[in-house]
């Protein structure tokens, strides 16, 4: 019995790190559509909710592990312990699939599952995407990337909906493995869920083209040694003189591309505005250095920060989500020991307080375009990009560095993120880094020239699409986590009442058949009291 409950424990493991081959850089995107099926089925298969349960955390486990994987070099064991303990997130889901596929399942049943079950899912992503549980980093719909229905679903309800339709597709599929009536069940939900896309993909508003930026993307590539910021910082200053004459609407520097604070180092402030007068536009740098913020308060910010023909412009932004561990260390005092098994921040970085829009001078059609900057992680949120566009961005601008973990996923599954705000907003998306992926997406999520990838050092000019309108995304925001909130409260409610009413029938009914009655319910739920064990 103890062997067999770890083989199943094994499985679980294994079933739900599959999906995370949907995501770059395998980017098997069909998989996504599959890749729960197992996890689902084997769930279904406990002989107890709590096996169920288990499976279920197992399975969560399994999966951060795997999507995350490239964090093993920081943080060593403190990766296991945290995809453990978020995990636990997918438990109670685990129980809630388990209780409704359990044998046998009616037709009543198998609907009700294409409905909960995807519901129950985006509420562990709505959960997991608070910025100190590690942030929205492989949300299951953002593996579609690269897909153009579900880019035009996004525009409508935002990777949230397209993560509510992927685990929907998962059910149906599971449900074609267990009877003639499931069977039925699934194909209508299969058929129902393409029509939902492709009556999206064809009557979604989306915004109208009305005009073009041309905007650079500079990135110095691996720069390593003692003097490496003052040798990217020239390296910089090279590919940006390269592009005297091309016309110009903005350069964008990548993430941590300075490393003073340019208000305090008049040299290295006139260096760069003299490369903005030299190539004809503004220079977008971001400062990782000991600065004082917009705020007052004087530590390290991480800073995108606009520099023209005369210097500072007064446009700033501090980023206001950190990395957790990365940047900052969430609850130092009790977990400051993860600097001593790992890359985690030695001292915590600054919060900057409100989003920033920033208008060029001029630039396009003398009316000025408007860039709203987001630094690193922050592209993982949806709403970051979604206020920015609201405030009036033209152009989301990314700033970015993953050289910690260059030789990972890492970089393609962050440049791959940029392709999901295009398409949530109906605005570009120029993601630019200091080592690569550096990409530009148009405003329906569309790649727009070609990348720059993590062996490349070099300087690219993009001709980048301007739109105007909004998408209803952008207009009504995230209301597929509201609805489902609504779905899982509700059956939740359902479930609780029809339990009080079997427990009053109980009550009320012969002392005996009472007991072989809670004896029966106990084995087909597993819910506490006799019956099978893990």
């Amino acid at each position: 019995m103890l062997r067999s409950a770890r083989w199943r424990g094994c499985a679980a493991l294994v079933a739900g790190a599959l999906p995370a081959l949907a995501f770059p850089a395998p980017s098997l995107w069909w998989l996504a559509l599959v890749g729960l099926v197992p996890w689902l089925l084997l769930i279904r298969s406990a002989r107890t909710g709590r096996r169920a349960a288990l499976d279920g955390w197992l399975g969560g486990m399994g999966y951060l592990l795997a999507v995350h994987h490239w964090l093993l070099p920081s943080l060593h064991v403190f990766l296991v312990i945290l995809a453990a303990l978020l995990g636990l997130l997918w438990a109670p889901w685990g129980l809630l699939v388990f209780r409704i596929l359990r044998t046998p399942v009616s037709a009543s049943a198998a609907a009700t599952a294409l409905v909960v079950v995807p519901c129950g899912w985006l509420m562990i992503e709505l959960v997991r995407s608070w910025d100190a549980l590690g942030g929205p980093w492989g949300l299951l719909g953002a593996s579609q990337w690269e897909v153009a229905p579900a880019l035009r679903v996004a525009s409508v309800g935002g990777v949230w909906l397209v993560s509510l339709l992927v685990v929907a597709v998962n059910t149906a599929v599971a449900l074609l493995f267990l009877t003639v009536t499931t069977r039925t069940v699934a194909v209508a939900g299969i058929a129902v869920c393409a029509l939902a896309v492709g009556a999206m993909a064809q009557w979604a508003p989306q915004p109208e083209q009305s005009g073009l930026a041309r905007i650079a993307v500079v990135q110095p590539g691996v720069v390593a040694g003692a003097d490496s910021v003052e040798h990217r910082l020239a390296v910089s200053e090279r590919l940006t003189g390269s592009l005297e004459g091309r016309d110009l609407d903005l350069v964008v520097w990548g993430e941590s591309s300075v490393g003073v604070d340019l208000a305090r180092d008049p040299g290295t402030t006139a260096r760069i505005a003299a490369l903005s007068r030299r190539v004809g536009a503004d220079v977008l740098v971001n400062m990782d250095a000991r600065q004082t913020g917009g705020s007052g308060r004087t530590g390290i910010f991480k800073s995108a920060v606009l520099v023209g023909p005369h210097g500072l412009t007064g446009d700033r932004y501090d980023k206001m989500r950190l990395v957790p561990f990365g940047e900052y260390i969430p609850a130092r005092s009790v977990l400051g020991w993860v600097t001593s098994v790992g890359k985690a921040a030695g001292e915590d970085r600054l919060r900057g307080t409100h989003p920033v829009t920033m208008r060029l001078p001029g630039a396009v059609g003398g009316k000025g375009l408007r860039i709203g900057p987001l630094i690193c992680f922050e592209s993982a949120f949806p709403d970051m990009s979604r206020r920015l566009t609201r405030d009036g961005a033209q152009v989301l601008v990314v700033q970015s560095s993953t050289a910690t973990f260059q030789h990972s996923w890492a970089p393609e599954q962050h440049a791959s993120l940029g392709a999901l705000r295009a398409a949530e907003n109906g605005r570009p998306v120029v993601h630019a880094t200091l080592t690569g992926v550096s990409a530009v997406y148009g405003p329906r999520g569309e790649r727009i020239g070609t990348t720059l990838g993590t062996d490349a050092s070099g300087a690219a000019v993009f001709d980048v699409p301007l739109t105007s309108g909004t998408t209803l995304y952008t207009r009504l925001g995230d209301w597929p986590v509201q609805g489902a909130s609504a779905v899982v409260a509700a059956y939740c409610l359902i479930e609780g009442v029809r339990w009080f009413r079997r427990r009053d029938r109980v009550g009320s009914a012969p002392a005996g058949a009472a007991s072989a009655d809670s004896a029966g319910r106990c084995r087909a739920t597993g819910w506490p009291g006799s019956g099978p064990r893990p």
